[in-house]
């Protein structure tokens, strides 16, 4: 067998179909590669008890304990047996509960004294934590079944603990980890020798041995320094490629003129720039004056002014004599930043019509949903180069859509923007268009360095002068009904103040879903024994309710995905004019709007948000002169991990702050992940929030080796590893800058 080969060896040949159908199905295994990528989240002494007092609520666990004591109750007359188990550590109790037939075999096994290993998800019951029929594996049985041997295997070493799935415990992976560790002699080492030898790390082969089976915790260390560092070295190698591809490529330097657009645009600004917007935009200015496409990111917090950075860099392409072109993830989206450019420019934005600037230029807005007429007048601006900036929505990389001079394009970043559509957009410009991407999530540093590692990063960290600080609470819902009562009050005080508010609900909710017959009603019964279970709060029913009830006699209306353009923005405008006291919306308001008069804003069902997603809809509170108050309602439990997340965002405005809080809790690093890309993440070891070192280091030596080899001819080995992490879905997602 070559070396390649064994680690693509499709698992159901060395597992059998159902385990490896299972692997497949939950934990995204397929081959042996991938097995042997599936690295242990945490190592178990033997002797050597679980910390019982510090296990996650909601989280699928194994912890290795002690049976203190084990009684049969009997319920419902003594029709019903129920076997609850105290387990036992230094640091706290858990309780385990075993219903029906399934208390035989746990009451002749986990004896007082007894010593195991447990899997199954921490609920709280009766303010205890428990663990629901957990699956169990002896460890100092004397019958010597099959899975006892696998556990026996390790006697005395370190305890590999798995990510692990309810259809299959971290035990049962062990064993299969056995069955193809053999494997690990063919793996294909990417690292140079030099680096290898000069950073004195461990052989692959030898390091993927060590991290499945150590025999100390040394073993375990010279493990994770290795594959940490391969997985940092490969990505910044492909990251080190493209930004290497791109300064070969030509453009166009546009580089600013005196008397121009901008300077006019700016000698009417009613406020002077931030020290922030005016260093970053120099950064700009600079890149935008080379003969190489720019590649930067522009980050900034919600309200920093990110779209009048972006403004005066377009201006300066329309005074250079080319055309610049701002791409948005949606209509409502779009048409807002066309309003709100538009009322910066004012007749500066109505270049060639009456009453226009003569050192002016068009503005249009460009749309999937535009009626013909308009969309025939926009199309012809554009060719002509009538219209030095344009605004839209995907409609933007459409074929029909041509050019004058294409020489720079914005894109805002909730637009994942594949590799396709840069393309697409580039091969409208003469040349290469220059690129800046705007993202309102703040990134962590090592984060922007593993992400849009192709992109040169400009920061806008102050907020610009007048902005309002914003007041956020958790709203526990459950506990506390009289909490919501009063929220929904203090939403009545700000409209009588002749303020507005926002009410952010989950899901939108129609009919539709409800009409789905046994489904609909299981899913109900399902919602009424276990209300973790319910479906998130929706758009439609909680307006109703609200119109009815809490906030009657106010004007309530609904803005969410699945309404016509044309009603959205009729939402939108009438919200933006003040006649809608209460906008009920799923999350289509959470970038880019901004309606100052608005200061209020309750988000139902908080917990199912992430931390970013929380402070971006926090964001369109508190931006006038009046202070914004943000409710976070939630039914979670205090002890849980979502209860956490919410009170972290309660106490902190600093985006970079909460978006290193949302890597901490999505510990496993998991930078390319599902959440963001739909691909599976190529990042197993490497957690970015703790190892920026490395990240930094790798970053280096992969700009040095593809400095001196950008085809890495010399390095086969490399190129296949990379080959492999790169498949056609992965290596879209890192062109997606």
């Amino acid at each position: 067998m070559d070396r390649v080969s064994s680690f693509d060896e499709p698992l159901k040949k060395l597992l059998g179909g159902a385990t490896a159908k299972v692997m497949a199905e939950h934990l995204d295994l397929h081959t042996v590669g991938d097995l042997l990528h599936h690295y242990p989240r945490r190592y178990e002494e033997r002797g050597k008890l679980t910390a019982l007092a510090d296990l996650p609520l909601d989280e699928h666990v194994t912890v290795v304990a002690q049976v203190a004591d084990a009684r049969i109750l009997m319920f419902n007359n003594g029709r019903g047996k129920r076997l609850e188990v105290t387990l036992t550590d230094g640091s706290g109790r858990l309780q385990l509960v075993f219903f029906g037939h399934g208390v035989h075999k746990p009451h002749k096994e986990l004896l007082p004294g007894r010593q195991a290993m447990f899997a199954g998800k921490v609920s709280v019951f009766n303010r205890k934590m428990q663990l629901a029929h957990p699956t169990y594996q002896l460890l100092d049985a004397s019958d010597a079944d099959e899975a006892t041997e696998a556990v026996d295997a390790f006697a005395g070493r370190l305890l590999p603990i798995y990510p692990a799935c309810k259809q299959l415990d971290s035990w049962r992976i062990a064993k299969a980890v056995d069955a193809v560790l053999p494997s690990a002699q063919d793996a294909v080492d990417p690292l140079p020798a030099s680096l290898r030898e000069g950073r004195g790390f461990t052989p692959l082969p030898e390091a993927l041995l060590k991290v499945h089976r150590p025999q100390t915790k040394a073993d375990v260390e010279d493990a994770k320094a290795r594959l940490k560092w391969d997985e940092a070295f490969v990505l910044q190698v492909a990251l080190a490629r493209r930004r290497y591809a791109d300064t070969q490529l030509p453009a166009v330097a546009r580089r600013p003129v005196t008397d121009g657009l901008l300077d006019a645009f700016d000698a009417k600004l009613p406020f002077t720039l931030t020290e922030g917007q005016q260093k970053v935009s120099k950064e700009i200015f600079d890149d935008l004056a080379t003969e190489h496409p720019m590649h930067r990111l522009l980050q900034g917090e919600v309200g920093s002014g990110k779209t009048m950075v972006a403004l005066r860099a377009m201006l300066t392409v329309v005074d250079a004599g080319g055309q610049a072109a701002m791409l948005a993830p949606t209509e409502v989206l779009a048409q807002q930043h066309h309003r709100s450019i538009t009322e910066m420019m004012g007749e500066l934005a109505e270049g060639g019509m009456l009453g226009g600037s003569d050192r002016g230029t068009k503005v249009v807005l460009l749309t999937g949903s535009m009626g013909m007429a308009a969309r025939r007048q926009a199309l012809l601006d554009l060719v002509t180069g009538e219209a030095g900036i344009v605004i839209g929505t995907h409609a933007l990389i459409e074929d029909k859509v041509q050019f004058h001079d294409l020489g720079l394009v914005v894109v805002d970043e909730q637009h994942r923007f594949g590799v396709e559509q840069r393309d697409a957009l580039r091969s409208k410009g003469k040349q290469p268009p220059h690129l800046l991407v705007m993202t309102a999530t703040p990134i962590p540093r090592t984060v922007a360095m593993t992400v849009f590692g192709d992109l040169e990063t400009s920061v806008l960290d102050q907020l610009p002068a007048g902005r309002s600080p914003i007041a956020s609470h958790v709203v526990p819902a459950k506990d506390k009904p009289h909490f919501l009562a009063r929220a929904w009050e203090r939403v009545r005080e700000e409209v009588e103040n002749g303020h507005q508010a926002y009410v952010v609900c989950p899901r939108i909710g129609d009919d539709a879903e409800e009409a789905e017959g046994k489904k609909g009603k299981a899913k109900k019964k399902a919602a009424e024994e276990d209300p973790e279970k319910r479906p998130p709060l929706a758009v439609l029913e909680i307006a109703d309710e609200l119109r009815k009830g809490a906030l009657a006699g106010l004007t309530v209306e609904v803005l969410h995905g699945r309404m016509h353009p044309d009603e959205k923005d009729d939402v939108m405008r009438r919200f933006a004019a003040g006649d809608v006291d209460v906008l009920v919306a799923t999350t289509v308001i959470e970038v880019g709007v901004n309606v100052p008069n608005a200061t209020a804003m309750v988000i139902m069902d908080a917990d199912r948000f992430g931390v970013s997603q929380l402070h971006q809809l926090r964001g369109r509170v508190g931006r006038g002169s009046a202070p914004g108050l943000c409710l976070l309602v939630s039914e979670a439990h205090e002890a849980s991990p979502a209860r956490a997340r919410l009170s972290a965002v309660a106490v902190t405005l600093d985006g970079f702050e909460l978006s290193r809080i949302d890597l901490e809790q999505r510990r496993e690093g998991d930078v390319l992940g599902q959440a963001q890309s739909g691909v599976r993440s190529s990042l197993r070891m490497l957690t970015v929030i703790d190892d920026e070192e490395v990240i930094a280091a790798a970053r280096e030596e992969a700009a040095a080796i593809v400095a001196a080899d950008p085809e890495l001819e010399h390095l086969p080995e490399l190129r296949t590893v990379l080959a492999a992490l790169l498949d056609k879905d992965r290596e879209e997602y890192l062109d997606k800058g």
